[in-house]
């Protein structure tokens, strides 16, 4: 008796190569967007006499920034001109791209607080504060820039960083800025 040989159909390549491709098809976009979607920050901490901005999300520190301030020391800001960073409470409520400074995200001061001092001083409040890059043309200073407090009274970080901060931040994000 002889023995019988059975032959079983052996799957083409293409059919695995197709198989695969379904599979990465579905999985590649799920990795992607939870690799490339920045969390979201939900409010922005100021630490003046630090130097240090922070963005957190449900009250946890999510991001650390090392920061430029305004020129004018670490008092609160009391005036236009005066080239002094303000401590209070503010939201980020403008976003704008085509900045002389890289990127900027305009935080709302003065608020009321801010308005009423300044009307108790006889002067203006000042506005134009914000959060933002280096100069244009500027961005090959790098982190250097934050051997002095340079600015008007803006907080500034590098372009790179406020590349990361305008994607992780909305308009309506909460600031605050502390002594």
């Amino acid at each position: 008796m002889q023995a019988s040989t059975v032959k079983v159909p052996i799957a083409q390549p293409w059919i695995f190569a197709a198989i695969g491709c379904a599979i990465l098809s579905f999985a590649v976009p799920l990795i992607t967007q939870s690799a490339s979607a920045p969390q979201k920050a939900d409010s922005i901490l100021i630490l003046k006499k630090d130097h240090v901005l922070e963005l957190l999300k449900d009250g946890k520190v999510i991001r650390t920034y090392k920061v430029a301030l305004g020129r004018g020391g670490l008092a609160p800001k009391e005036r236009e001109g005066d080239g002094r960073t303000p401590e209070g409470r503010y939201i980020i409520d403008s976003r704008n791209a085509e900045s002389h400074y890289h990127k900027a995200l305009h935080i709302s001061y003065p608020n009321e607080e801010d308005r009423r001092r300044a009307a108790r001083l006889g002067v203006s409040p000042g506005g134009a504060i914000m959060i933002h890059g280096l100069p244009d043309g500027k961005g090959w200073i790098g982190a250097a820039h934050r051997l002095y407090d340079w600015t008007l009274g803006c907080i500034a970080v590098t372009d790179e960083e406020i590349d990361e901060i305008w994607a992780m931040v909305p308009i309506g994000t909460p600031v605050e800025i502390r002594p």
